[in-house]
């Protein structure tokens, strides 16, 4: 939950300074990632950009939060780091993909304004990455077996 928050406030935050704000009238297309502009809308690569930066930040205070105070485990950042990076990048690029094709069926299908768009699309994102961590930090997060015993 931590993490969502953490996620749909530096979107807005993000997502509404000046220089990224401008790039909301840029499409971006490259590989599966699609962020058109739609007419009378803020999106484009401005949403790109928000959204990644917003989904990158989010997974930093997660693997912390989830490592520390979730899970209580001590187990050796240096081993579970590189294994949790790897999936979150797969995660996070399966988001850039999903994010913007709900926000573009909130905006053109349910006629949404692109801020509540974006936020439900943006905690969607979110619910789907929390659904798909949970058990893998499970596994990663584990007690010792000393701690277990205890």
């Amino acid at each position: 939950m931590g993490a969502c928050i953490v996620q749909v406030t530096s979107l807005i935050i993000l997502y509404n300074i000046p220089p990224v704000k401008e790039l909301s009238t840029t499409a971006f297309h490259w590989f599966v990632f699609n962020y058109p502009v739609i007419e009378g809308e803020r999106c484009g690569l401005a949403l790109f950009i928000a959204s990644n930066t917003a989904n990158i930040l989010a997974q930093i205070f997660a693997f912390f939060a989830n490592k520390e105070k979730t899970f209580h485990s001590g187990a050796n950042t240096k081993i579970v780091l590189p294994i949790y990076l790897v999936f979150t990048v797969a995660l996070i690029c399966f988001s850039a993909w999903l994010n913007p094709v709900i926000f573009t069926m909130m905006v053109n299908r349910f006629s949404l304004s692109s801020g509540l768009a974006l936020t439900i699309a943006t905690a969607f994102c979110s619910f789907m990455q929390f659904i798909l961590y949970f058990p893998v930090d499970k596994i990663l997060f584990r007690k010792k077996k000393n701690e277990e015993n205890a």
